[in-house]
Protein backbone atom coordinates (compact mmCIF):
# COMPACT_ATOMS: atom_id res chain seq x y z
CA UNK A 1 0.00 0.00 0.00
CA UNK A 2 1.25 3.32 -0.98
CA UNK A 3 1.14 6.62 1.91
CA UNK A 4 -1.54 8.98 -0.16
CA UNK A 5 -0.46 12.57 0.85
CA UNK A 6 -3.80 13.97 -1.27
CA UNK A 7 -6.58 12.33 -3.27
CA UNK A 8 -9.49 14.44 -5.01
CA UNK A 9 -11.01 14.14 -8.25
CA UNK A 10 -8.19 15.56 -10.39
CA UNK A 11 -5.06 14.86 -9.08
CA UNK A 12 -3.38 11.93 -6.51
CA UNK A 13 -0.47 12.64 -4.38
CA UNK A 14 1.63 10.37 -3.06
CA UNK A 15 4.98 9.35 -0.78
CA UNK A 16 6.75 7.38 -3.05
CA UNK A 17 9.15 4.79 -1.70
CA UNK A 18 13.13 4.89 -2.01
CA UNK A 19 14.00 1.99 -4.40
CA UNK A 20 10.30 1.90 -6.38
CA UNK A 21 9.81 2.38 -10.08
CA UNK A 22 7.08 5.46 -10.83
CA UNK A 23 6.21 2.15 -14.27
CA UNK A 24 7.23 -0.50 -15.93
CA UNK A 25 10.38 0.23 -18.02
CA UNK A 26 12.13 -2.64 -20.10
CA UNK A 27 14.99 -1.17 -18.98
CA UNK A 28 14.65 -2.67 -15.43
CA UNK A 29 12.99 -6.05 -16.17
CA UNK A 30 13.44 -7.83 -13.07
CA UNK A 31 11.66 -5.25 -11.01
CA UNK A 32 8.10 -6.10 -9.42
CA UNK A 33 7.28 -2.61 -7.35
CA UNK A 34 5.59 0.32 -10.01
CA UNK A 35 4.33 3.16 -7.86
CA UNK A 36 1.75 3.77 -11.26
CA UNK A 37 0.20 0.48 -10.77
CA UNK A 38 -0.25 0.01 -7.81
CA UNK A 39 -1.95 3.54 -6.99
CA UNK A 40 -4.29 2.41 -10.08
CA UNK A 41 -5.17 -0.85 -7.66
CA UNK A 42 -5.39 1.00 -4.55
CA UNK A 43 -7.74 3.86 -6.02
CA UNK A 44 -9.70 1.88 -8.79
CA UNK A 45 -8.96 3.90 -11.73
CA UNK A 46 -6.62 4.79 -13.84
CA UNK A 47 -3.72 7.45 -13.29
CA UNK A 48 -0.97 9.34 -15.09
CA UNK A 49 1.75 10.38 -13.96
CA UNK A 50 2.88 13.99 -14.01
CA UNK A 51 6.66 13.86 -13.49
CA UNK A 52 9.34 11.51 -12.55
CA UNK A 53 11.65 10.91 -9.57
CA UNK A 54 14.26 8.41 -10.17
CA UNK A 55 14.04 4.60 -8.83
CA UNK A 56 16.13 5.59 -6.07
CA UNK A 57 14.69 8.68 -4.65
CA UNK A 58 11.87 8.92 -2.45
CA UNK A 59 9.00 11.62 -1.77
CA UNK A 60 6.54 13.60 -3.16
CA UNK A 61 5.30 12.18 -6.23
CA UNK A 62 1.98 13.33 -8.44
CA UNK A 63 -0.26 11.89 -10.86
CA UNK A 64 -3.20 13.03 -12.48
CA UNK A 65 -6.97 11.27 -12.81
CA UNK A 66 -6.91 12.64 -16.33
CA UNK A 67 -4.91 12.75 -19.73
CA UNK A 68 -5.98 16.67 -19.66
CA UNK A 69 -4.67 17.28 -16.41
CA UNK A 70 -1.75 15.69 -17.04
CA UNK A 71 -1.29 17.50 -20.06
CA UNK A 72 -1.27 20.63 -18.16
CA UNK A 73 0.76 20.07 -15.17
CA UNK A 74 3.56 17.97 -17.26
CA UNK A 75 4.56 21.28 -18.73
CA UNK A 76 4.63 23.42 -15.58
CA UNK A 77 7.32 20.53 -14.08
CA UNK A 78 9.33 20.92 -17.01
CA UNK A 79 9.59 24.79 -16.94
CA UNK A 80 8.91 25.17 -13.11
CA UNK A 81 6.28 27.76 -13.57
CA UNK A 82 4.45 27.72 -10.85
CA UNK A 83 6.08 25.22 -8.41
CA UNK A 84 8.28 24.92 -5.28
CA UNK A 85 10.22 21.92 -5.12
CA UNK A 86 12.03 21.60 -2.21
CA UNK A 87 14.72 18.27 -1.73
CA UNK A 88 16.93 17.01 0.87
CA UNK A 89 20.00 14.98 -0.11
CA UNK A 90 22.82 13.96 1.26
CA UNK A 91 26.35 14.84 -0.76
CA UNK A 92 29.95 14.02 -0.43
CA UNK A 93 32.06 17.48 0.99
CA UNK A 94 31.28 20.77 2.82
CA UNK A 95 29.75 22.71 -0.10
CA UNK A 96 29.47 26.76 0.51
CA UNK A 97 26.49 27.41 2.56
CA UNK A 98 24.47 28.10 -0.55
CA UNK A 99 24.18 28.61 -3.92
CA UNK A 100 22.52 28.67 -7.60
CA UNK A 101 23.86 25.99 -9.89
CA UNK A 102 23.55 27.70 -13.46
CA UNK A 103 24.42 24.51 -15.60
CA UNK A 104 22.59 23.92 -18.80
CA UNK A 105 22.14 20.13 -19.34
CA UNK A 106 21.99 17.83 -22.44
CA UNK A 107 18.79 16.03 -23.33
CA UNK A 108 19.39 12.62 -21.95
CA UNK A 109 19.06 9.74 -25.04
CA UNK A 110 15.26 8.60 -23.79
CA UNK A 111 14.49 12.08 -23.72
CA UNK A 112 15.20 13.09 -27.23
CA UNK A 113 11.93 14.97 -29.49
CA UNK A 114 14.65 14.69 -32.63
CA UNK A 115 17.51 13.50 -33.88
CA UNK A 116 19.97 15.88 -33.15
CA UNK A 117 20.93 16.86 -29.89
CA UNK A 118 19.44 19.43 -27.76
CA UNK A 119 20.72 21.66 -24.59
CA UNK A 120 18.49 22.75 -21.76
CA UNK A 121 18.56 25.98 -19.43
CA UNK A 122 18.68 24.37 -15.88
CA UNK A 123 19.17 26.05 -12.25
CA UNK A 124 19.03 24.50 -9.16
CA UNK A 125 19.56 26.71 -5.51
CA UNK A 126 20.63 24.78 -2.59
CA UNK A 127 21.77 25.30 0.61
CA UNK A 128 23.40 23.45 3.57
CA UNK A 129 21.48 22.60 6.70
CA UNK A 130 23.82 20.32 8.70
CA UNK A 131 27.36 18.68 8.12
CA UNK A 132 28.97 15.91 9.10
CA UNK A 133 31.90 13.07 8.90
CA UNK A 134 32.01 9.55 9.40
CA UNK A 135 35.05 7.29 9.78
CA UNK A 136 35.33 5.78 6.39
CA UNK A 137 38.94 6.59 4.93
CA UNK A 138 39.24 8.97 1.57
CA UNK A 139 42.55 8.94 -0.15
CA UNK A 140 45.01 10.64 2.22
CA UNK A 141 41.57 12.07 4.21
CA UNK A 142 40.64 9.42 7.46
CA UNK A 143 37.52 10.21 7.10
CA UNK A 144 34.43 11.38 4.90
CA UNK A 145 32.79 14.57 4.99
CA UNK A 146 29.03 15.18 4.09
CA UNK A 147 26.57 17.98 4.37
CA UNK A 148 22.68 17.83 4.09
CA UNK A 149 21.39 20.14 1.46
CA UNK A 150 18.30 21.87 0.74
CA UNK A 151 17.14 21.54 -2.73
CA UNK A 152 15.37 23.43 -5.38
CA UNK A 153 15.12 22.86 -8.84
CA UNK A 154 14.18 25.81 -10.38
CA UNK A 155 13.85 23.45 -13.74
CA UNK A 156 12.77 20.31 -14.43
CA UNK A 157 15.49 18.13 -16.21
CA UNK A 158 16.14 14.66 -16.51
CA UNK A 159 18.27 13.74 -13.27
CA UNK A 160 18.90 17.10 -12.86
CA UNK A 161 19.67 17.46 -9.43
CA UNK A 162 21.58 14.83 -9.13
CA UNK A 163 23.79 16.07 -12.24
CA UNK A 164 23.78 19.71 -10.95
CA UNK A 165 25.79 18.18 -7.51
CA UNK A 166 28.31 16.44 -9.63
CA UNK A 167 28.80 19.10 -11.64
CA UNK A 168 29.76 21.08 -8.46
CA UNK A 169 31.88 18.08 -7.18
CA UNK A 170 29.34 17.25 -4.28
CA UNK A 171 27.41 14.14 -5.57
CA UNK A 172 24.97 12.72 -3.82
CA UNK A 173 25.85 9.59 -1.64
CA UNK A 174 24.15 6.73 -3.27
CA UNK A 175 24.32 7.80 -6.99
CA UNK A 176 25.04 4.97 -8.42
CA UNK A 177 25.56 6.86 -12.16
CA UNK A 178 26.96 9.98 -11.27
CA UNK A 179 29.03 8.95 -7.79
CA UNK A 180 31.72 6.64 -6.76
CA UNK A 181 30.73 2.82 -6.04
CA UNK A 182 33.23 2.40 -3.70
CA UNK A 183 32.53 4.94 -1.57
CA UNK A 184 28.55 4.15 -2.08
CA UNK A 185 29.23 0.78 -0.77
CA UNK A 186 31.47 1.92 2.35
CA UNK A 187 28.52 4.38 3.20
CA UNK A 188 26.02 1.80 3.02
CA UNK A 189 27.58 -0.85 5.20
CA UNK A 190 28.52 1.85 7.70
CA UNK A 191 25.20 3.57 7.83
CA UNK A 192 23.44 0.04 7.12
CA UNK A 193 21.20 1.62 4.61
CA UNK A 194 21.32 0.95 0.93
CA UNK A 195 19.67 3.94 -1.28
CA UNK A 196 20.30 7.25 -2.91
CA UNK A 197 19.79 10.07 -0.30
CA UNK A 198 17.52 12.15 -2.10
CA UNK A 199 14.00 12.80 -1.64
CA UNK A 200 11.11 15.24 -2.70
CA UNK A 201 10.26 16.77 0.91
CA UNK A 202 7.73 19.30 -0.17
CA UNK A 203 5.94 20.30 -3.57
CA UNK A 204 3.96 23.82 -3.17
CA UNK A 205 1.79 24.74 -6.49
CA UNK A 206 -1.17 25.69 -7.68
CA UNK A 207 -4.49 23.01 -7.78
CA UNK A 208 -4.62 22.99 -12.07
CA UNK A 209 -8.53 22.85 -12.24
CA UNK A 210 -9.52 24.86 -8.81
CA UNK A 211 -6.72 27.19 -8.97
CA UNK A 212 -6.61 27.29 -5.52
CA UNK A 213 -2.64 26.93 -3.37
CA UNK A 214 -1.53 23.73 -2.40
CA UNK A 215 1.00 22.32 -0.50
CA UNK A 216 1.77 18.25 0.06
CA UNK A 217 4.27 17.36 2.50
CA UNK A 218 6.57 13.66 3.20
CA UNK A 219 8.52 13.68 5.89
CA UNK A 220 12.23 11.94 5.40
CA UNK A 221 12.18 8.50 6.38
CA UNK A 222 14.01 7.55 9.81
CA UNK A 223 17.04 6.61 7.62
CA UNK A 224 17.73 10.36 8.01
CA UNK A 225 18.72 9.92 11.10
CA UNK A 226 21.79 7.39 11.08
CA UNK A 227 23.43 10.58 9.65
CA UNK A 228 25.54 12.38 12.81
CA UNK A 229 26.14 15.70 12.31
CA UNK A 230 29.07 17.80 13.96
Amino acid sequence: MLDILYLDDYLAIVHKPAGWLVHRTPLDKGETRFVLQTLRDQIGQHVWPVHRLDKGTSGVLVFALSADVARTLGQAFETGEGLHKQYRAIVRGWPMPEGLIDHALKRMPDDMRSEREEVQPAQTRYATLRQGELPIAQGDFASLRWAELELQPLTGRRHQLRRHMKHIAHPIIGDATHGKGPLNRAVAAHIGVTRLWLHALRLDMQHPVTKEPLTVEAPCGEEWDRWPAL
